[in-house]
């Protein structure tokens, strides 16, 4: 088996899903998310992580559904809170219908993913469904978190890796948790493999971090430069304010709120150019490279074939290496 194996067989299935028909308005925006594509690495991980403990993974299919559905929910109500544009390259939800709209979508996509999980082996069934609210809850937590860092001043870099840990890691170990939990590994495995989707994804935001920055706009399906136009406490903006003299502190500050009125282009630059100063790149590279190593590190300790483990290697490298 390969990776694309295991991603055809979740494409399959997602198309052939119905989330409902009548309103119209209400049900063609979920459609619409669902259609806009993205990587699916959640689902992936959900079917790979029951792939490391036996070789058949159907009964992992319909719960890493259930997992990418809430991930596009999160992300239909990530964009109405950044005010985003664009999703994959195409007009978000809010601004192809209205804000309303996908507000009420997103509220059923949530209620569609726990929908997903009922298949779970009755003595399954709670132990799923807590982890996963668990999770939920803490991908809020981020959210919110990231949503308070945008009046505060003081925000330091552990506080910026926490909130990225929240927001955006704990969903990937909760989806090989979850896979392994379907095909009854050892708790300490289970464990080996959360801690393995948590430092991925850390590694996976970071990489996102320094895309926005200096990835290929055609590539990135996102405004490049949208971190910075919106004052987002990145880790390279927290990591140049605390590396920067006094001169070039000032100057960053100065960019602060502003950017409006045919201005973005211009703070782009001029943020990026204090960047290329203090080797902000490079530095980021590093505390990519640090968290995939210590994903590594877990998906090592984890009793497995290695020919299986090393699908989770392979996709853990393709994520951290992307450009897009």
């Amino acid at each position: 088996m390969d990776i694309s194996q295991f991603s055809e067989r979740i494409n399959q299935t997602l198309s052939t899903l119905e989330y409902g028909q009548n309103p119209d308005e209400l049900y063609a925006p979920i459609r619409y998310m669902m259609e806009l594509g993205g990587k699916r690495v959640r689902p992936l991980l959900t079917v790979l992580g029951a792939y490391l403990f036996h070789d058949d993974v159907e009964k992992a299919i319909m719960p890493a559904i259930g997992v990418e559905v809430f991930h596009n929910f999160t992300l239909m109500h990530d964009d109405i809170m950044d005010n985003a544009p664009l999703r994959r390259g195409k007009a978000t939800v809010h601004e192809k219908w209205n804000t309303s709209t996908a507000i009420l979508s997103g509220d059923v996509m949530l209620v569609r993913a726990y929908e997903f999980f009922l298949g779970i082996e009755p003595q399954k069934l709670p132990t799923a469904l807590k982890l996963f609210s668990t999770c939920a809850a803490e991908v809020c937590e981020g959210q919110q978190l990231d949503m308070n860092f945008e009046t505060r001043q003081d925000v330091q870099i552990q506080e910026y890796l926490n909130m990225i840990r929240l927001k955006t890691a704990v969903l990937l170990g909760f989806s090989l948790e979850l896979g392994a939990l379907l095909n009854n590994a050892p708790a300490e495995d289970a464990r080996h493999l959360k801690e393995f989707g948590i430092n991925m994804g850390i590694a996976f935001q970071l990489r996102d971090d320094l895309l926005d920055v200096y990835g290929d706009q055609a590539k990135f399906g996102k405004r490049v430069g949208g971190d910075i136009v919106s004052d987002k406490k990145t880790y390279l903006l927290l990591k140049a304010m605390e590396r920067s003299s006094a001169t070039q502190r000032k100057e960053l500050k100065k960019w602060q709120g502003q950017g409006e009125n045919g201005q973005e282009k211009q703070k782009v630059e001029a943020v990026k150019s204090i960047y290329d100063e203090l080797d902000i790149q490079a530095t980021t590279h590093s505390q990519i490279n640090h968290y995939f190593q210590k994903a590594l590190h877990h998906l090592n300790e984890v009793n497995a074939l290695n020919s299986k483990k090393e699908l989770l290697r392979q996709l853990a490298l393709q994520l951290i290496e992307r450009d897009s």
